[in-house]
């Protein structure tokens, strides 16, 4: 059956108007000096490119197009929309934009909470938790340790005392929190991870009711947890500026002095999960190369050696500890600078943006990985071989490991001086002047302890201290029927 004339009238007409305004419109384009990149899909853009790993992403495509590309994500007025209605962005010093806000907070941070003078009177906390840290790495001594959870658990004890004034997370003092020590680190975990996240929700808005990933109901939930904790804090540190007698004597005192509504998360999470992140990726590069850790040891044996344990002050004297965090750091940066420079090192960021707590992060990792190599040999579990070892990331608002490390703490290599155990004793007695060290001396060889005993103290005085309280004394008791059961299980008599 035929068309009718009309219809093919009507289509060729068309067909020769869209021809005659697509020639007559035609334009050269205009020519954009841009640089090269690849070729973006409709809607998405070049999202598909990016993977779980971003930053290893774009250093793969930077190898293909050079360092300068150009790559696709939306369009301008598009990204302008988010930062106009998103009303919740730069709500904190972290991602604030340079302005009045941030430069307040800047000065806070610089000036009251990290200055040289106020990490100094804080040296005796970050002491106290790095001997508990060690003293609990003993006990392990010959089984497997996630070294992960201990790293966690001690620079997390160190900026909660620090920070919120209480030993909210520190060894024996953990139920005096709302949260356990395993439930923040859950939490703090979660923060990191969901801050790195893609949501698809956020570049496809009309699919965002869908919550396809579930990450909106994670951060809620999230959000609801951290804001209880962070309230029951504030409520205390309010009520007990009440007090005639008040003295500030930890971060949330001196930031509520000065702002009504300190901003806690960024002093939380950013002193906690960084560092523990970067001591367990120089870990893992030391248990890959065997060498390192025995020229670290050679060196804390000349410097340090045997009779104690390194402290801060040591530091400057260890070049190679320093080298090793350092090269750990470039290896491994634990939040990503897309600002970098080509000669430079800068882990912690420069200029305005640089880490406030750089300093503070800095002697955590620096100590605390000069005490685990000093304090004990380290091995892979089982027979794995170091090639073996996994050496995965997972990106999020920092690249910690994708499977936490398992390793096995042997023998201690020096002379063993259980100052975790005159802590345990300062703790337990109270804080009495005329007491400068209680506790036991342990000594031996590799893995043959030989004896112990009271030092510095009768033991009747350190009785007498202790009857005062009976709960002192039941804690007494506890703490050295279990030191009697670790040395009696991990040594040979």
């Amino acid at each position: 059956m035929e068309a009718p004339s009309w219809v093919v009238l009507a289509l060729a007409w068309q067909a020769s108007v869209a021809l005659l305004s697509k020639v007559f419109s035609f334009r050269p384009p205009h020519k954009q000096n841009l640089p090269s990149g690849p070729t973006p899909w409709p809607i998405i853009g070049n999202l598909n490119l990016i993977g779980r790993l971003p930053h290893q992403s774009l250093h793969k495509l930077s190898q293909k197009y050079g360092q300068i590309m150009e790559l696709r994500f939306g369009s301008p007025s598009c990204s302008g929309l988010i930062f106009r209605n998103g009303k919740a962005n730069h709500s904190n010093i972290t991602w604030a934009p340079y302005g009045p806000y941030w430069r307040q907070g800047r000065k806070i941070f610089l000036t009251e909470l990290f200055s040289s003078e106020r990490l100094e009177s804080y040296e005796h906390i970050r002491v106290e938790e790095r001997r508990a840290f060690i003293f609990r790495l003993y006990a392990l001594s010959g089984r497997p340790v996630m070294l992960k959870e201990h790293l966690s658990r001690v620079t997390l004890s160190v900026i909660s005392r620090i920070v919120l004034g209480e030993k909210y997370f520190s060894e024996f003092e953990s139920g005096r929190s709302m949260v356990t020590v395993e439930e923040c680190q859950k939490m703090l975990g979660e923060l990191f991870l969901l801050n790195g996240v893609l949501n698809i929700g956020d570049w496809i808005p009309w699919i965002a009711f869908l919550h396809l990933q579930g990450y909106l109901k994670r951060m809620k939930a999230l959000r609801d947890k951290f804001d209880r904790f962070y309230d029951h804090v504030l409520e205390k540190h309010r009520a007990r500026r009440e007090a005639e007698d008040f003295v500030a004597k930890d971060m949330v005192d001196m930031h509520l002095r000065l702002a009504d509504d300190p901003d806690l998360e960024d002093l939380i999470a950013g002193g906690t999960d960084t560092s523990a992140t970067t001591l367990e990726w120089a870990m893992s590069e030391v248990l890959r190369e065997p060498n390192i850790a025995k020229k670290a040891t050679e060196e804390l044996d000349r410097v340090i050696g045997r009779d104690r344990w390194a402290e801060e002050k040591d530091i400057p004297q260890l070049p190679y500890i320093d080298a090793i965090v350092k090269e750990t750091m470039r290896l491994h940066p634990i939040v990503i600078v897309v600002k970098g420079q080509s000669f430079e090192l800068l882990p912690f960021g420069s200029g305005r943006r640089m880490c406030p707590g750089y300093s503070l992060g800095l002697k955590m990792i620096q100590s605390s990985l000069a005490n685990m190599l000093h304090g004990f040999h380290w091995k892979l579990p089982g027979d794995m071989k170091t090639e073996e070892l996994n050496m995965e990331e997972v990106f999020g608002l920092t690249t910690p490991r994708s499977h936490l490390l398992l390793s096995w703490s042997l023998d201690s290599q020096t002379i063993f001086t259980s100052r975790a155990l005159d802590l345990c004793f300062l703790k337990m007695i109270g804080k009495v002047s005329s007491i400068a060290w209680a506790g036991f001396y342990i000594t031996g060889l590799p893995g043959h302890v030989v004896g112990w005993s009271v030092i510095f103290l009768p033991f009747s005085r350190i009785q007498k201290c202790l009857l005062t309280n009976r709960q002192r004394q039941s804690a007494f008791h506890q703490a050295f029927g279990v030191l009697l059961v670790r040395l009696v299980r991990n040594s040979s008599w």
